[in-house]
């Protein structure tokens, strides 16, 4: 994992302007419609691993679905809580890309899905309830993509999900392409 003190990567830096600027440019409610949107793509992900083999990994190092959604499980309640903090003011916060912790529940598809948006919702109420324009200065240090704003860090939500929507997607068709 990159530190902060590493040179950020052409990608990190990629990753970075799209969240500074739409960041700075959408409203919460926006931010948070991109993300329930990630969510949603999350879920279709979900929908294509067969139900009986969600525990399953397509290799010895992959994740299996429920190991994936374990972890951005984990990771979100995370984010959410340094996202929190930054949006009373609280200074000094880190997001650390998270990893899997051992063996994960096994849940549907829909389970997990109804568990994130379950704990992803006191997160979006609050936002919804933020001054938009207080508290912006970048507190929330991320390993890749150094520091960030409470708005900029709402975002970046989004990326993880979407980053592990296809994650799950490549789990899907590895375990199609083998019989059970």
């Amino acid at each position: 994992m990159a530190s902060s003190s590493e040179p950020m990567s052409d990608e990190a830096k990629r990753i970075r302007s799209y969240l500074q600027a739409q960041g700075a440019k959408l409203p919460p409610a926006a931010l948070v419609d991109r993300v329930q949107a990630a969510m949603d793509d999350l879920r279709l992900a979900l929908d294509a691993v067969p139900a009986d083999r969600m525990a399953e990994r397509p290799a010895p190092d992959d994740w299996s679905a429920d190991e994936v959604m374990a972890h951005v499980l984990d990771s979100g309640a995370h984010f959410a809580t340094s996202i929190t903090r930054a949006i009373d003011g609280e200074a000094g916060l880190a997001l650390r890309e998270r990893t899997g912790s051992g063996a994960a529940p096994h849940h549907t598809a829909a389970e997990w899905s109804a568990r994130l948006r379950a704990e992803r919702q006191p997160l979006f109420d609050r936002v919804l309830r933020a001054d938009p324009g207080a508290h912006l200065e970048p507190v929330i240090e991320h390993p890749f993509f150094g520091m960030l704003n409470w708005r900029e860090a709402v975002l970046f939500l989004r990326i993880h999900d979407l980053d592990h929507a296809r994650q799950i997607q490549a789990v899907a068709a590895a375990l199609a392409a083998r019989p059970a």
